[in-house]
């Protein structure tokens, strides 16, 4: 593999960028022309002593804005733990700079088209959950490194990521929802415990504006979770997905609470959907399916619709499992989660976990994967993935030699809070990126209960997420996809689509709404001099707001924070 460095100097010119490697030892220099972005290698003698310096952890990537090109760089870096003896690195802090000198070349319209993309890119990057490792492959599970070949262990990190995790682009960094690392100890034996989740570059997006899947088969918010154990020189890992359910469908927002999920009836669905489960089994195996959403409600529909393609595929590698998560646990009935996870316990047995002996021998490989699913694929999804990944570890602690014969993990206080806490952060970081709050549930993920504190913070966070998803999610849905390329800017654009008109409604309607309840709040403290006239002032006004609140809700599609810079199939 190429040589890797840990630290750097940026140094900047009038004309160029000189990117140092400042590791013992190291004397490579990259530099990047400015005016023609030119990218070429130098040694420290062609870096003028003119030039501005300072300090960097890396080079994320570059992109276009109507100002020019732009470098995005990592100014901090925090340590996360070491995985198999490489230093794991989540970075924390980034700075975008502008290849161009001066933005006096662009009118002011061009200026705020620029201001609102740069806008854009910050509010990815102050999304939390970017890590990175300068020698060690992230991208990848335990099984597929050990199942690679000797040319792609010489490959370089670059040319070997797996684009499901990776930005265009991109040149060091790779973008995870979420690693836990952690020291544990049981029986005085100390062993490493983590969780990488892989959250995948393709139809990328937000809670109700990304659903389903795209014509390739790529599921919204498709996660690869593995945990991973380490202990003496073995080292165990066991792989979960969670993605989208996957066919054409949609749930676009109208202020409605929960808006009904429409199936899209004018494409072929078994297309999309069979493209999916064939790379499924080729990258996992076996797929077993769990689908936790509503069998009856608005949810019914996608359940009777997920089974019957499943049937009309008629592939023997996947298994069909629902289960009403809601239903099954209603009325704090959270035991019978235990129900599914022993209907699914012969089939875990079977496809096993990956492990690997101190003497580096492969002496298990982990034969399919479950493909967890509820609406959002986040809160349900979650509780159901904590439990399968804890029976998986029972039995890896037992094999590595860490737990006894009969011992429990949940008899052991100090490692299932670490545990159960590992698990519920791993549920808030993919929540606040898809749906843009933590997870609900989380008090059972931490605790193995429901409590009344949990059921109003998830109320809370539900509120939130209406707000989000009603009249911020637009923005970041724009966002994402100028971050990883779905939409280009073109340098010096003069017709962006920041600038599409709003319909009449969307001014007039809420002005009027808040007049009229203002006049009705103001006749029941000013009353007139009679009963009968106030009461008069009161229903013409009370009427005029609710009657204008009523054409906002059916008009609910013009009044939210849709996306500007993508089609609008895409979302459909």
């Amino acid at each position: 593999m190429a040589s890797t460095y840990n630290t750097f100097n940026l140094h900047t010119t009038a004309e160029k960028f000189y990117i140092e490697a400042c590791d013992d030892g190291a004397g490579d220099v990259l530099a990047i022309d400015r005016v023609s972005t030119e990218v070429t290698l130098a040694v420290r003698k062609d870096i003028p002593p003119s030039a501005v310096t300072r300090p960097m952890c890396g080079i994320m990537g570059t992109i276009r804005l109507v100002a020019g090109m732009y470098l995005i760089v990592i100014t901090k870096k925090k340590k996360v733990g070491d995985l198999l003896g490489h230093a794991i690195w989540k970075a924390t802090d980034f700075d975008i700079v502008s290849y161009k000198k001066t933005v006096l070349h662009l009118t002011d319209t061009q200026m705020q088209d620029n201001k609102a993309f740069l806008s854009m890119i910050n509010s990815v990057l102050n999304t939390d959950g970017f890590f990175f490792a300068t020698d060690y492959d992230l991208t990848h599970t335990l099984q597929r490194l050990a199942n690679t070949s000797p040319e792609f262990q010489e490959m370089t990190l670059l040319e070997r990521v797996r684009e499901i995790s990776v930005i265009k682009h991109i040149i060091i960094l790779s973008p995870l929802s979420v690693i836990t690392m952690k020291s544990c100890c049981i029986n005085g034996k100390i062993f490493d415990w983590n969780i990488i989740s892989r959250r995948s570059c393709f139809r990328a997006g937000v809670r109700y504006y990304i659903r389903g899947i795209d014509s390739e088969g790529h599921a919204a918010n498709f996660v690869e979770t593995e945990q991973i154990v380490q202990y003496n020189g073995a080292k165990a890992s066991f792989v979960q997905t969670r993605g989208s359910i996957p066919f054409y469908w949609s749930q676009r927002p109208n202020l409605k609470y929960k808006p009904k999920p429409q199936i899209s009836k004018s494409v072929n669905h078994l297309d999309g959907f069979q493209r999916h489960f064939d790379s499924q089994i080729i990258t996992y195996g076996k797929q077993v399916i769990l689908n936790l959403v509503n069998q009856k409600g608005s949810e019914k529909p996608l359940e009777q619709a997920f089974a019957k393609m499943v049937d009309s595929l008629g592939n023997g590698m996947i298994k069909y499992v629902a289960f009403d998560f809601h239903k099954e646990c209603s009325r704090m009935r959270w035991h019978r989660l235990q129900i599914l996870v022993d209907m699914v316990a012969e089939i875990q047995n079977e496809f096993g976990y990956f492990l690997v002996d101190s003497d580096g021998t492969v002496q298990l490989q982990q034969d399919g994967t479950f493909r967890s699913n509820c609406m959002d694929c986040l809160d349900r999804t979650n509780v159901i993935q904590s439990l399968l990944a804890r029976r998986s570890l029972q039995s890896q602690l037992e094999r590595i030699g860490v737990l006894h014969v009969g011992q429990r993990i949940e008899e052991q206080a100090d490692f299932e809070k670490i545990y159960k806490n590992a698990w519920a952060d791993n549920a808030n970081a993919c929540a606040k990126q898809y749906a843009g709050t933590g997870a609900l549930k989380t008090d059972f993920t931490r605790t193995g209960k429901r409590t009344q504190w949990g059921l109003l913070m998830d109320g809370w966070n539900s509120m939130i997420r209406y707000y989000k998803n009603n009249f911020s999610d637009g923005f970041r849905q724009d966002s994402i996809d100028l971050f990883l390329g779905n939409y280009a800017v073109e340098e010096a654009d003069m017709n962006t689509p920041l600038h599409e008109p709003k319909d009449w409604k969307f001014l007039t309607l809420p002005i009027i709404m808040v007049v009229a309840f203002s006049m009705c709040i103001i006749c029941l403290l000013m009353a007139g001099d009679t009963w009968t006239e106030t009461l008069a002032y009161v229903l013409f006004w009370g009427s005029a707001s609710v009657v204008t609140a009523g054409v906002i809700l059916f008009n609910g599609r013009d009044f939210v924070d849709a996306p500007k810079l993508v089609q609008k199939e895409k979302m459909d």
